[in-house]
């Protein structure tokens, strides 16, 4: 096992109209002017945002509002809430949805107090030093952002999409209500699942030698995340399904699938230029592009791949070669999200096949013209995404 340190600060409160806490952990938090940022018509419609300001209201905290995140979060978008935060002195973000929702919310909260431009940060010329302080209330089981350290944004002037990841992003707070995630679309869902599984296998597929504890947590959340994902698109009110996808969101992405370990990331790393190009789903651009990775670089260590097929996909592998069993367990992850609706290729994804153009523009971005590689389970570089992604379509 590596040496690690792990930090995990946000307060969960979890369960039943848990929303309705909003204004005493503002409180707690000593905010006194909160910037609310939500993403179109779902918070509204619900009624949710009108209950987040009821209990705003009970208290002496001011609030102002903007609403407009949509999925892979603009960075015009943030800067807009930036500008905000600066002209009515806010000192403190509250992200009220999903996964996107969460990611620009950090943005406007690391961006609020820096004087130079945002992309800074994600473009890598400046580090994160500070940030107001902020909390959400989570709409869907999907990144974990609503306890990570991440936040992700798309610069649509130039088609990137970058992520950071600092402990300035850990939440103060979280509310989570599963019955908040009910209405939200199959399609949705389903990307939130493949999420989840993903932050969990971005950990697992790793070099390294024994870590039991961090490998049992890790497949526990692949078990519960399968076993209830298939519930929740059966039966969309099904609150315990709901509650265990909650949680196993969180859990997948607050590290602890990955303790002791270096994650290797080349996947969401190569789906972020498919999202960033194609501006599609996160969860169907890893559904996409999984299967293509995992057969490229399986030999780096197939015993990873076996023993997650035994252990949390209940496979029996024992009488096939390692060959054999690695294709078995890579096939079985592709037929679950299959089951999903998820797609299996890009060439599904976009209803079309990737030109050789657009490969060779993918893994010019993703290696930064091939001066970058990416992974640490196999180590990538530009002609190894070219392959993928050719394999992919």
């Amino acid at each position: 096992m590596n040496n690690f340190k792990y930090y995990a600060p946000t307060e969960v409160i979890f369960g039943r109209d848990v929303e309705n806490e909003v204004g005493s952990e503002l409180i707690k938090s000593e905010a006194t002017k909160v910037l609310v940022h939500y993403g179109g018509q779902s918070a509204i419609k619900s009624g949710l945002l009108e209950r987040v300001k009821k209990s705003i209201e009970e208290t002496d905290i001011e609030y102002v509002m903007l609403g407009g995140v949509v999925p892979n979060p603009r960075l015009s978008k943030v800067r807009e809430g930036i500008e905000i935060c600066k002209e009515e002195e806010v000192d403190f973000v509250l992200a009220v949805g999903g996964g996107s929702v969460l990611d620009s919310a950090k943005a406007i909260a690391y961006g609020a107090v820096y004087s130079g431009d945002i992309w800074d940060f994600y473009d890598g010329k400046e580090q994160i030093t500070s940030a107001l302080p902020h909390g959400n209330i989570i709409t869907l089981a999907a990144t974990g952002s609503e306890t990570s350290s991440s936040s992700v944004i798309t610069n649509e002037e130039t088609g990137d999409k970058v992520g950071v990841n600092t402990e300035y992003g850990r939440p103060e707070f979280t509310l989570m209500n599963p019955e908040l995630t009910y209405t939200l679309p199959p399609y949705q869902t389903a990307c939130g699942i493949v999420d989840i599984i993903m932050h969990t296998f971005e950990r697992y597929f790793s070099p390294g030698g024994v870590n039991d504890m961090t490998d049992e947590i890790a497949e526990a959340v692949i078990r519960n995340t399968k076993r209830y994902g298939t519930i929740a698109m059966e039966n969309p009110d099904d609150y315990d399904a709901r509650s265990e996808l909650l949680w196993s969101g969180s859990l997948s992405h607050i590290n602890l699938t990955g303790l002791g370990r270096v994650g290797d990331w080349a996947s969401h790393r190569l789906e972020h230029e498919l999202s960033g190009m194609f501006d599609v789903a996160h969860g169907a651009g890893l559904s996409a592009i999984w299967g293509a990775w995992a057969r490229y670089t399986y030999e780096e260590a197939p015993e990873r791949f076996i023993r997650m097929g035994e252990n949390a996909w209940g496979l029996d592998l024992k009488e096939l070669d390692k060959k054999e069993a690695v294709e078995t367990m890579i096939n079985t992850v592709v037929e679950y999200f299959k089951t999903l609706g998820m797609p299996e290729s890009t060439t599904e994804l976009l209803g079309r096949s990737l030109t050789e153009e657009e490969i060779l523009k993918l893994a010019d971005n993703a290696s930064k013209a091939g001066n970058k590689t990416l992974g640490s389970f196999k180590v990538i570089n530009r002609e190894d995404m070219i392959n993928i992604f050719r394999m992919s379509v």
